[in-house]
């Protein structure tokens, strides 16, 4: 429950030293796991150590990509092919929400959940509106995708077209060749 609200590095420390609980925890979304009796400054150690990897020396989290599309989330910014993509701060969040799960088909009741912090059971056309005007700002539409790609009657993926099985976009590298004339 605290994943859906919030960041926050986890630790748990408990007296249970069993390996599935462990695994349990560190799988329902725990970032570490220390077992009683432990000094304090064990404890020190491994705060420093989730609030290490929770960001970059810099305190910036570095970009997202997928693709062509980079998402910066500490400037809130969206650039396709190097191109700047202007978005509405609910779009941005609906499209960081899809790449930090790239490659995942995400429902749309999730969405609704997670992004407009409303509960399940929720009027999904919200979601339909938003990803067709999010489709319409990167340049694709929903019958020729590029990186919003419907899975229907489960919900949406943001892939690049490589990723999905489409052959049509195979070069991932950061420069793209240049085009002739």
């Amino acid at each position: 429950m605290l994943r859906a609200v919030s960041r926050v590095p986890v630790i748990v420390a408990t007296a249970r030293d069993d390996e599935a609980e462990i695994v349990r925890a560190l799988d329902a979304g725990a970032d570490d796991y220390l077992v009683k009796p432990f000094g304090g400054a064990q404890l020190d150690a491994r705060i420093r150590a989730v609030l290490r990897r929770a960001a970059d020396p810099g305190g910036r989290p570095a970009p997202l990509r997928v693709g062509g599309l980079v998402i910066d989330t500490a400037a809130r910014t969206a650039t396709v092919d190097g191109r700047g993509v202007e978005l509405t701060p609910r779009e941005f969040d609906l499209l960081r929400y899809l790449a930090e799960r790239a490659g995942q088909v995400v429902g749309k009741r999730e969405l609704l959940a997670e992004v407009w912090h409303q509960p399940y059971g929720g009027a999904d056309k919200t979601v339909d509106v938003h990803l067709s005007w999010l489709r319409r700002k990167l340049g694709e539409t929903a019958q020729a995708p590029r990186y919003l790609h419907t899975v229907r009657g489960v919900g949406v993926r943001l892939a690049a077209a490589a990723d999905t099985g489409d052959r049509a976009d195979t070069d991932n590298r950061a420069d793209p060749p240049e085009a002739a004339g």
